[in-house]
């Protein structure tokens, strides 16, 4: 099998140890930088080139897109898709999960528990907006951010409008959400793979700091899960579309909530604290993958991509509503 990855940079830990475990099985692997593709569009004719060369035909293409490059490396995820190739994470399923609102506008239709989120563009709504979240300390995200960044806490309302106000003046979009007190700087980082969990872990923030992204200091460990945070997770990762995800679970009073879904989870964490071979499981499913979706006629291809954006229009949701959480919030603290 002919098997390529597009990742910035070959000696990334999850890239190479993709491109390990695919080489292990007998397979052939490129890694390509996205930004090094060149995407040509014309009629009757979608392709990519690379240094002027025409890309050869790949049995299936493993995106590993950066924050950094989400516009163009989506394009280039696309234009394989349009050209028939299978994508283990198509575009549209990407770009669901980047964007925080969106995914848990998708989340709760689905009735998936999420942290109860407002997306505001008015000082004027403000105020309401953190009665809703049950008050502070509430968390500030920008819609865009990953491993943590982009993501604070505010203790106080006037600390919230300082920073909704500061990141508006330079044209961000922010939502506010529920702190949930019980998790205390804990969540679980819950790997899924072909609608199956290959991998949990608990991570847990270093001192004197609420996130637990492992790229912020925190610390993971080895976690059995119940069935009911698998099934959460699974259900999170088909919501979005997505064929590998990380899923991060908050440990709520009334069971696991979504706090986020990241459609490249990094593998050194995950393999380091549980000894779980995360890289071949991913191969494994590509393999399977690839069979399965590599012979597509161009007419069911473009109902499929068709079909993806359709998905997203049968119920119209207006992106200034909270993504409410199938629980009620907490009243707002004196």
């Amino acid at each position: 099998m002919r098997l390529l990855v597009l990742s910035r940079n070959a000696s990334l830990y999850s890239t190479s140890r993709i491109v390990l475990a695919a080489r292990a099985r007998g397979h052939q692997v490129s890694v390509i930088d996205p930004l090094e593709f060149q995407i040509v569009v014309s009629r009757g004719k979608r392709s990519l080139l690379v240094g002027g060369a025409a890309v050869p035909r790949y049995d299936i293409v493993i995106p590993r897109i950066g924050a950094s490059i989400t516009n163009y490396g989506l394009a280039v995820v696309r234009q394989f898709d349009l050209m028939g190739v299978p994508v283990l994470n198509g575009a549209v399923s990407i770009a669901r999960s980047r964007d925080k609102l969106r995914a848990l506008q998708l989340l709760t239709r689905r009735n998936v528990d999420v942290p109860t989120t407002v997306c505001a563009r008015s000082p004027a709504g403000v105020d309401a907006a953190l009665v809703l979240v049950g008050g502070c300390p509430a968390i500030v995200k920008l819609q865009q951010g990953t491993q943590g960044i982009g993501t604070m806490i505010a203790e106080t309302p006037q600390a919230v409008h300082s920073l909704l106000e500061t990141f508006w003046a330079m044209g961000q979009d922010i939502v506010l959400q529920e702190y949930i007190r019980e998790s205390k700087g804990r969540d679980i980082r819950v790997i899924v793979v072909g609608g199956r969990v290959i991998a949990a872990m608990r991570r847990t923030a270093k001192a004197g700091e609420f996130r637990s992204n492992l790229h912020r200091g925190g610390k993971g460990a080895a976690v059995r899960i119940p069935r009911s945070y698998s099934s959460v997770a699974i259900r999170a990762t088909k919501a979005m579309g997505l064929e590998v995800a990380g899923v991060d679970l908050l440990e709520g009073r009334h069971g696991p909530k979504v706090l986020e879904i990241n459609s490249s989870p990094g593998l050194e964490g995950i393999e380091t604290s549980t000894g779980i071979d995360v890289a071949g499981a991913l191969v494994s499913h590509a393999e399977r993958y690839a069979e399965e979706h590599g012979k597509v006629s161009r007419k069911a291809l473009d109902e499929r991509i068709f079909g993806a954006i359709q998905h997203e229009r049968t119920r119209p949701l207006a992106r200034t509503e909270p993504a409410r959480s199938t629980r009620p919030a907490r009243k707002a603290a004196s």
